[in-house]
């Protein structure tokens, strides 16, 4: 949690004197050349799982349109993952958020591109590497940022965010609906890993099993739906539809997940399985679930491209913008008024109303039992 707010406050601070000074080197905006075959054309998108999800309908769309042209993708270790296998994709480029580490990279790549998109809604350095590289350069219009973009482009914050991303391919001429995500892969390695954990815990993969996403990032812990209600939810889905629920997340939140099982009275048929997989072995994972609930956070996202039904839970943030995309998905958000959370502001801190009285506290079980009568069929 330390590191993540030291890089968002060199991020802000630093980065936004860089971008200060780059733009004084930077002509007057205008429209992009057509791009053709053989132009080389850089995807950056460096931070959030659920965010990096939900930008790859526009990656699609942009090597269905462009089928000629060199497609890289600039990332980090934190969610590098969700390229595996995509093949919309030439080359994944990883960085790590350190000035040594984006320095390199610059400087190996300097001017290399015709093109950069810069898919961050907030990050000054993603703008910084993207003017650095790139002879052309497409971003969203808010900040000190865009004054480093060739082409600017509104950050629409009464749709979903796979839209605004969506939104970034207008000046090349795409126009399309983001209404779905794609799937995302992973290796046979991997599913041999989770068939094994399954079995060793008696679960049958043609099971019903029910999925919960009870953790959330580091930056807003305020997101999480209290680990009372999830054991009182479980009990409920355990009892109705002789389920088997399985807790999804990483091994900081294993402690959360066993408080979870503790408070329930269905113990032995909940597991625990934070931080016992990777990241793409939770794809596999998630995937043969037919059922997730999960909190605003990236699993919740997972579940949708994995086309599992899903059901989001919000308080801070609003589901127009980042609930789970799909026909037969829903989210819920019983908080009244304007959200804490605006990403694409920068605006990602904690809950007005303090942890004790989070904006999702407001959802009781009864709210998502209600939500399951609707999307039944399961």
């Amino acid at each position: 949690m330390a590191f993540v707010n030291l890089i968002k406050f060199l991020d802000k601070r630093i980065g936004a004197i860089v971008c200060l000074i780059l733009s004084l080197f930077n002509p007057k905006a205008k429209k992009i050349a057509q791009i053709s075959d053989g132009k080389k054309v850089l995807l950056v998108q460096l931070w959030g799982l659920g965010e990096t999800i939900l930008c790859l309908p526009a990656i699609k769309e942009l090597r269905h349109r462009y089928k000629g042209i060199t497609i890289d993708v600039l990332t980090t270790k934190r969610v590098n993952e969700v390229f595996y296998d995509n093949r919309s994709i030439n080359s994944i480029k990883i960085i790590s958020l350190n000035p040594l580490s984006i320095k390199l990279f610059i400087l190996k790549n300097l001017g290399k591109y015709d093109l950069a998109i810069d898919m961050e809604e907030y990050l000054n350095i993603s703008a910084i590497i993207s003017f650095c590289v790139a002879k052309e350069r497409i971003g969203y219009s808010h900040g000190i940022r865009s004054k480093l973009y060739t082409e600017k482009i509104f950050y629409n914050d009464r749709q979903h965010a796979a839209q605004a991303f969506m939104d970034l391919l207008r000046p090349l001429g795409i126009y399309s609906k983001a209404s779905r995500l794609k799937r995302l892969g992973y290796p046979m390695d991997d599913t041999k890993k989770v068939d094994s954990l399954l079995k060793s815990n008696n679960i049958g993969k043609k099971e019903f099993i029910v999925g919960f996403g009870f953790g959330a990032a580091e930056s807003v812990r305020e997101r999480m739906w209290p680990a009372e209600r999830f054991a009182e939810l479980a009990d409920y889905l355990i009892k109705k539809l002789k389920t088997k629920v399985i807790l999804v997340g990483n091994k900081e939140e294993m402690a959360l997940g066993d408080k979870i099982k503790k408070l329930s009275r269905s113990k032995d048929s909940i597991y625990n399985f934070a931080g016992q997989t990777n990241i793409r072995e939770m794809f596999y994972l998630i995937s043969l679930c037919r059922l997730f609930v999960g909190n605003d956070a990236g699993p919740m996202h997972v579940a949708a491209a994995q086309n599992v039904k899903t059901i989001g839970l919000f308080g801070c943030n609003l589901p127009v913008r980042f609930g789970p995309l799909g026909k037969k998905n829903a989210a819920i958000r019983k908080q009244k008024g304007k959200p804490c959370i605006n990403v694409h502001k920068g605006e990602v801190g904690m809950c007005r109303y303090g942890f004790k009285n989070a904006c999702v506290k407001k959802i009781q079980v009864k709210d998502i039992t209600k939500i399951m009568d609707k999307l039944n069929n399961f």
